[in-house]
C-alpha cells in the first residue's frame, strides 16, 4: 500500500515495491478475505428493475471458485491453458477468472459486445479450448466455430444451451477446499487483447503480479484508497483492463465490495440512480461517459450522491469535463493514464495536491515514466515526444502472445513505448495530447485532438466532439470536426460559423475546425473511446 503520508513527494519517496516470491490473483481476490472474514461483501449486484439484489460474499467468492476450478481440472484445463471469458458484468464473471486463477491457466477476458469477425481473431489467435460465455456471446462463438481448431468445449451463463453445458451446477459439487496450482509473480495468469487500431489485434499477456502492480495506481486516484465505508463502481465492462484491473480486482484486494451491473449501454440518468440507491463511494468513469453526464439538469439536487472520488482514464479528459464534476458533483475527478500493457503509471490525486485541469498528473510511485524522443533521449521540459515507462515494472506485461517481434520493437532499450505523445513540464506534470496516429499536422504544427475537442465541448451547443485530421494539398492536413448537438440546436452555417470562432479565440489561429460534420452519435470503443480511425477512413 502507498505510505499515509500528506504529500505526494513524500508518498514517491517512501513507497517500496513488495512483490512476493509465490503469489496467485486468485488466492488474494478470493480466499485471503474468505478465510479471514467470510460474511464480508465482495459483490453487490443491482438491476435497473429491482435496484439492490444479491450479494457475494468473500466465503461463498472463495468456495464457488474453487469448486469452479475443481471441476474445469477435471475437464482438462491445466496450467498455461488458455480459456475466454466473454461474460457481462455479473459475480459470475469474477466467480469465473479466480477458478481460472487457482488452476493456473491464462485467462483471456473478451467483450460481448465483439462481432464474429473479432471474436474469431482472437479466440484463433490465443487458441482457447473452452470458452465460458453469455448465450448471446456463444451463439457468436458458434457461427465461427469451424475455424476454431484448438475449440473443445463451451460452458453457458445462463444454462445449458445446444453444444454448451451449463455453469451454475459447476459452482456446487466439486472440490471446495481445491489446492491452487503454485504460481510466482512472473507466472502469466491474463490476457487481454489490445484495441488494434492500428492492426490485428494483439494479446497483451500478464502475469499474476499485474494485480500487485495496479495498487499505486488505484490508490492514488482514489485518493488513499480504501478508506471505511468505501465502495467501487465502474461502467467500463469488465472485459477491458480498465474495468478488471482499475476497480474489480483491486478493489476485491482490499477487501473493498464491487457493484455489477448488467447494462446493455450507458445511460447518464442510470448511472446516477444506481450510484444514488447503492452509495457508490469510489467510481471510474471514463471521459466520454462523464461528457455524457453533463446533460444531466443538476445531479446533486436530484441524486443523493454519496461519491468520495472519482478516477476517470482511458483519454483525455480535458478541462470541461474537470470543471463540470468539481460543480455539478462536488468531487475533484481525478485524472490517470496507462495503457493495456502497462497500465496506471500517471495519476492525479487531490488528496495528495496532484490535481490540475487539463494535465493527467504525475507518475504514480513506483513507476518510472518520461517523455523521450525517438533516439530514447528525454525530452525537455514542454517538449512532445512519446511517453514511454522503464522497464522492470510490476505493472508491465510479459509480452505480445506469440509475436516477439512487435514486443521487441515496443521497446527503445528499456523504455516501453506507448505509442502515445504527451510533455512533461517544469513541475513534474505531464500532459496527454493523443495517439501518434492521432495527431495533426497542419501547416507544420503539430495539433493534439484533444485539445480541440475539449475545446469545442465548452460550446453550449456541444454535447459530444470529435477532431481528426483531414489530407488537404496546401496544410498537409486541416482540422476536421464531427459534432453531436445538444438538442435545441440545429445544424447549419450560423452554428459552424460560432463554433469556428470560439476554437479560434480560446486556442489558435491553426487549431480551429475548418471543416465540419454534424452527426446524430458517434462511433465508440466498448471502453467508451471515441474510435477517430473509422472517422477517418469514413471521411476518406
Amino acid at each position: 500500500m502507498l505510505p499515509r503520508l500528506e504529500s505526494y513527494e513524500a508518498v514517491r519517496k517512501a513507497f517500496v515495491w513488495q512483490v512476493p516470491e509465490r503469489y496467485n490473483i486468485g488466492l488474494d481476490i478470493a480466499d485471503k478475505w474468505g478465510r479471514a472474514e467470510p460474511d464480508r461483501p465482495a459483490i453487490l449486484t443491482w438491476s435497473q428493475t429491482e435496484g439492490a439484489g444479491e450479494v457475494l460474499t468473500f466465503g461463498q467468492f472463495a468456495e464457488r471458485s474453487s469448486r469452479l476450478a475443481s471441476h474445469l481440472a477435471a475437464r482438462g484445463v491445466v496450467p498455461g491453458a488458455r480459456v475466454a471469458v466473454i461474460l457481462p458484468q455479473v459475480p459470475e464473471t469474477a466467480i469465473v477468472h479466480a477458478a481460472l486463477f487457482k488452476l493456473g491457466a491464462i485467462s483471456v477476458p473478451l467483450s460481448e459486445r465483439f462481432g464474429t469477425d473479432a471474436l474469431e481473431h482472437r479466440l484463433r489467435d490465443c487458441g482457447a479450448r473452452l470458452i465460458i460465455g453469455s448465450p448471446a456471446a456463444l451463439s457468436k462463438v458458434i457461427a465461427v466455430s469451424g475455424t476454431l481448431a484448438d475449440l473443445d468445449r463451451l460452458i453457458c451463463l445462463d444454462g445449458a444451451t445446444e453444444g454448451a453445458e451449463a455453469l451454475l451446477p459447476l459452482l456446487s459439487g466439486g472440490d471446495g477446499g481445491f489446492k491452487a496450482h503454485p504460481t510466482g509473480p512472473d507466472d502469466p495468469a491474463l490476457m487481454i487483447y489490445t484495441s488494434g487500431t492500428t492492426g490485428p489485434a494483439k494479446g497483451a499477456l500478464h502475469g499474476h503480479r499485474v494485480v500487485l502492480g495496479h495498487l499505486p495506481g488505484m490508490e492514488m486516484p482514489h485518493d488513499l484508497f480504501p478508506e471505511p465505508g468505501d465502495l467501487l463502481w465502474t461502467p467500463a465492462d469488465w472485459a477491458w483492463a480498465g474495468g478488471m484491473l482499475n476497480i474489480l480486482m483491486p478493489g476485491l484486494h482490499f477487501g473493498v465490495p464491487v457493484v455489477s451491473a448488467r447494462l446493455d449501454r450507458f445511460e447518464p440518468e442510470t448511472a446516477l440512480r444506481l450510484m444514488s440507491e447503492m452509495k457508490v463511494r469510489n467510481a471510474f468513469i471514463p471521459p466520454t461517459a462523464l461528457r455524457m453526464m453533463r446533460e444531466v439538469e443538476s445531479p446533486r439536487a436530484r441524486f443523493d450522491l454519496a461519491l468520495r472520488t472519482i478516477g476517470s482514464g482511458g483519454e483525455a479528459l480535458g478541462r470541461e469535463a474537470y470543471e463540470w464534476g468539481r460543480r455539478e458533483l462536488g468531487v475533484t475527478v481525478n485524472e490517470f493514464y496507462g495503457q493495456t500493457e502497462c497500465n496506471l503509471v500517471l495519476a492525479s490525486s487531490h488528496r495528495l495536491g496532484v490535481s490540475r485541469a487539463g494535465m493527467t498528473g504525475k507518475p504514480v510511485p513506483g513507476h518510472d515514466v518520461a517523455v523521450i524522443r525517438a533516439d530514447g533521449s528525454l525530452c525537455d521540459p514542454h517538449e512532445t515526444g512519446q511517453i514511454a515507462v522503464r522497464r522492470p515494472d510490476p505493472v508491465m506485461f510479459l509480452g505480445y502472445w506469440n509475436n516477439e517481434a512487435a514486443t521487441k520493437a515496443k521497446f527503445i532499450g528499456d523504455w516501453m513505448m506507448t505509442g502515445d505523445e504527451g510533455f512533461m513540464d517544469e513541475e513534474g506534470y505531464f500532459g496527454f495530447v493523443g495517439r501518434d496516429d492521432d495527431v495533426i499536422t497542419s501547416s507544420g504544427h503539430r495539433i493534439g485532438p484533444g485539445e480541440v475537442e475539449d475545446c469545442l465541448l465548452s460550446h453550449p451547443a456541444v454535447a459530444l466532439a470529435a477532431a481528426v485530421g483531414k489530407p488537404d494539398p496546401l496544410r498537409t492536413e486541416i482540422v476536421k470536426a464531427f459534432v453531436v448537438l445538444k438538442p435545441g440546436h440545429r445544424a447549419g452555417p450560423e452554428i459552424e460559423t460560432a463554433l469556428k470562432d470560439h476554437v479560434r479565440a480560446r486556442l489558435a489561429a491553426h487549431e480551429y475546425p475548418r471543416e465540419f460534420a454534424f452527426v446524430d452519435s458517434l462511433p465508440l470503443t466498448t471502453t467508451g473511446k471515441v474510435i477517430r480511425r473509422l472517422l477517418r477512413d469514413e471521411d476518406r
